[in-house]
């Protein structure tokens, strides 16, 4: 079995610094700063997929400046080390231990997402990873199932963990099961109208829901 998680919002406490940097990101192009809910909204997609969602109305060249803007202000030094939530690691290390492959599936850059690893000391921990920089954004379906391919795997071996309705509707289109997460960007509510095998409150309780071995 293969376990996908996302990034922003499930595994890593990165969102209230995407937020801060749409937002100085915006007011440094003299354009209408989103409240946080209106970014909070948005974290789970692409990039430009995102940028046209929070601003419909902005031009293609105006919206690649902003992206830029806000790329240069989430990588500056005070926001890399965005940490990852607790009891994240330690599930993480005893899913391994159970013998489960592990991946991640993200609308972060390839740049970004490498960054990030590269920080926590985690670049070689997962078995594959998928960015929405190099293959379509959630909620399309095609992440996961690139993953799979490459692992060998069929939907029936996989499940994705997620805190947004972009992960859960991924996953259903795939024909993935997954388990959703109620402490990110979108409520319970929301999350259950994507049938999960279960919406948990913190990380640790994968491990009730997942087989002492693949």
């Amino acid at each position: 079995m293969i376990v996908i998680f996302d990034w922003d919002g499930t595994l890593c406490d990165s969102v209230e610094s995407i937020v801060a940097s749409m937002q100085v990101a915006a007011a440094e192009l003299q354009l209408p700063v989103p409240e946080p809910a209106a970014v909070r909204e948005i974290v789970g997609l692409g990039l430009s997929q995102a940028m046209a969602q929070l601003f419909p109305e902005l031009e293609e060249g105006l919206r690649q400046e902003l992206a830029a803007a806000y790329s240069r202000h989430y990588a500056a030094p005070e926001r890399t080390r965005t940490p990852l939530f607790p009891g994240a690691l330690a599930t993480l290390e005893t899913l391994r231990g159970r013998g489960l492959e592990l991946a991640v599936a993200t609308g972060k850059s390839r740049r970004g997402l490498d960054r990030v690893l590269a920080s926590l000391q985690l670049a070689d921990f997962f078995d594959a990873t998928r960015c929405a920089d190099e293959t379509r954004s959630k909620p399309h379906p095609l992440m996961l199932r690139e993953i799979m391919a490459e692992r060998g795997k069929s939907p029936t071996e996989a499940v994705m963990v997620g805190d947004s309705e972009y992960d859960l509707a991924m996953a259903r289109e795939a024909g993935v099961s997954s388990v959703g997460v109620s402490y990110g960007v979108h409520p319970s509510a929301r999350l259950a109208s994507h049938q999960p095998l279960a919406i948990i409150d913190e990380l640790p309780q994968l491990l009730e829901l997942l087989p002492l071995q693949s």
